[in-house]
């Protein structure tokens, strides 16, 4: 029998969506590189240790994606999802710092 390839339990999509990544004092642009149905893979410019409980900018969607850090390696971070929301019009107050950097980010 051959191992399976891949741990998860869902398909995953390839992705190329300009993304930011945000928690309490950090931002940082992202490329979104991969998504299933309860998590994705994000690419940063450079391998920093970032928090265990970021959101997700998705600029181009504008979505802000609730997410908790399943691993990390290198640029590389492995999100596991816990919500979704849309960025425009009102938002709750927890995701203002997301539709603060959607907007610098081009968002409208």
């Amino acid at each position: 029998m051959t191992p399976p390839s891949d741990r998860r339990l869902e398909p995953r999509f390839a992705s190329n969506a300009r993304g930011v990544l945000v928690a309490p004092g950090f931002e940082m642009t992202c490329v979104i590189v991969d998504v299933s149905s309860s998590g994705m893979k994000v690419r940063l410019d450079r391998a920093l240790s970032v928090p265990s409980s970021v959101i997700v900018v998705d600029v181009l969607a504008a979505t802000a994606i609730e997410a908790d850090v399943a691993w990390s390696k290198g640029q590389e971070i492995g999100l596991k999802q816990r919500g979704q929301s849309s960025l425009r019009g009102l938002v709750p107050a927890r995701l203002a710092a997301a539709r603060a950097a959607w907007q610098r980010a081009g968002g409208r």
